[in-house]
């Protein structure tokens, strides 16, 4: 890996994270880019909900195949390991290789001893959190094979791409939302604003939403003011990955909180051609909805169950909820009687196989908001 192809990539990956490419596409494109710098014998790129960090849905290169899908959530989620996603990307740097952490004896991993080893005879992990303005979007697993291992050079220079694979996913979530149908029922509105600042296509649900924001008829009456900026804030962003983030939180006339995104989509030349826009309803992470109604939690349970998730310790929990640490155990011991499990780690690979592998098994599209489209 030299300097000039490290610095080419990372300017390669901030270019197709502004293309407005659809998540899968920009995974599939990213890691062929990425492997331009550095070699790998497989990858694997996995979107997560940003509430809670557990994944969602995948790409993948090389031989590592879906077949084992359920077994890697297994030592994922339930089995006590060296490291997992979540503990990565807590980390200075969101960044871990398995031969480093442990001392060059990567069997002292189950995960890899059991089936990284054995399955696919791969010889070390780098792994990444790939995190964006606050938010984890995603997570990123590379896989050395022939007893070669990753260097803390190569993992520096993963690191320094992780921001810029986050905005690809959470931008590739927003044009992906193009896709879904929408006709009244509280999904997203998508709409395709030209250079011109008119609007060239809209789905069903769109002009609902407008007039719900005070707006005019698509087509012959201007969009609400706070559309436009963000639409101008997403071209800057296209040519300056730094600048804001186009978004916005908006009242509506019914009176709900509707949030707003912009991705630019970069046509040939790098030039910015179309802004895809989306208006969805600003609502908590659909999860812990679905926790509280189907394991019976009070409110208070809920609070404590949204933190665990969110890999909050005891501690602060306690500080957060302005609770005792010990009543914040007295939650979760009732917790883990209502839902059947022993432990922390118990808990999440429950909440995991209820309320996300289905999704995954049958192969649920994703919203902007990173959880399951309806």
């Amino acid at each position: 890996m030299t300097t000039v192809s490290a610095e080419r990539v990372r300017t390669q990956i901030d270019g197709l994270a502004a293309a407005g490419l659809d998540w899968p596409t920009f995974g599939a494109a990213a890691v062929e880019t990425l492997r331009t710098a550095l070699p790998f014998s497989a990858a694997c790129l996995c979107t997560v909900d940003p509430a809670t960090e557990l994944v969602t849905a995948t790409v993948k290169w090389g031989d590592v195949d879906d077949e084992h899908d359920l077994d890697w959530s297994y030592y994922e989620y339930e089995v006590e390991d060296v490291y997992d996603f979540r503990a990565v990307s807590r980390r200075p740097g969101a960044v871990a290789a398995l031969g480093a952490e442990t001392g060059g004896d990567p069997a002292r991993s189950r995960r890899f001893a059991e089936m990284f080893s054995p399955v696919w005879d791969y010889s070390d992990e780098l792994r990444a959190g790939l995190a964006a303005d606050g938010a984890t979007w995603g997570g990123l697993a590379l896989f050395h094979q022939g007893g070669r291992t990753f260097t803390p050079a190569e993992q520096e220079f993963v690191s320094s791409v992780a921001a810029g694979l986050a905005r690809g996913l959470r931008t590739g979530l927003v044009v992906g939302a193009a896709e879904l149908a929408v006709a009244g029922d509280g999904g997203p509105a998508v709409l395709v604003v030209g250079a011109d600042d008119e609007v060239v296509s809209a789905n069903v649900g769109a002009q609902e939403r407008i007039d719900d924001l005070r707006g005019g008829p698509l087509g012959s009456a201007p969009l609400p003011q706070v559309i436009y900026t963000i639409i101008g804030a997403a071209r800057r962003r296209a040519a300056d990955p730094t600048a804001p983030v186009p978004r916005a939180r908006l009242r509506s006339r019914s009176g709900r909180w509707v949030v707003a995104h912009a991705s630019p989509m970069v046509g040939r030349g790098g030039t910015v051609a179309d802004v895809v826009v989306t208006l969805e309803d600003a609502r908590p992470p659909e999860v812990i909805p679905l926790v509280v109604a189907s394991y019976g939690l009070t409110d208070r349970e809920r609070d404590v169950v949204a933190m665990v998730l969110a890999g909050v310790d005891t501690a602060d929990v306690a500080a957060r909820l302005h609770l005792s640490a010990y009543t914040v155990q007295d939650h979760l011991k009732k917790v883990f009687t209502k839902v059947g499990v022993r432990s922390r780690r118990e808990l999440i690979a429950r909440v995991y196989n209820d309320h996300y592998v289905p999704h995954l098994v049958e192969g649920g599209a994703l919203a902007p908001s990173g959880w399951f489209a309806s």
